[in-house]
C-alpha cells in the first residue's frame, strides 16, 4: 500500500518537517514543494492500515504541520520508459 500525503506547513518550518517525516518508519521519501502545498511524503506499508497509523501517530502530529491530505494509490504503474 502506498500514500502521498500532501503537507501545508508553518512559514519557516517547511525544512524542519520535511528533515523529521524522512526519519518516520514507512516513509520512503519527503521532499519540499512549491505550489499549494509546502512538501510531500510518500508512505509505504504491507498493509492498509500501517500507512494510515504512521500518518496520523507520526506525521500529523509532528510540530509545525498545519493541514495534510491523504492520497492513497490504488493501482499498478509502470516506470516510464521501461514497457
Amino acid at each position: 500500500m502506498k500514500a502521498h500525503v500532501l503537507v501545508k506547513t508553518q512559514k519557516m518550518e517547511t525544512a524542519n518537517v520535511v528533515e523529521v517525516m524522512r526519519r518516520v518508519k514507512g516513509v520512503v521519501v519527503a521532499d519540499l514543494t512549491f505550489g499549494s502545498y509546502d512538501a510531500i511524503a510518500i508512505v509505504e506499508a504491507e498493509d492498509l492500515n500501517a500507512p494510515g497509523r504512521a500518518i496520523i501517530r507520526e506525521i500529523r502530529t509532528l510540530s509545525g504541520i498545519l493541514d495534510t491530505i491523504t492520497c492513497l494509490a490504488v493501482g499498478a504503474t509502470t516506470p516510464a520508459g521501461s514497457r
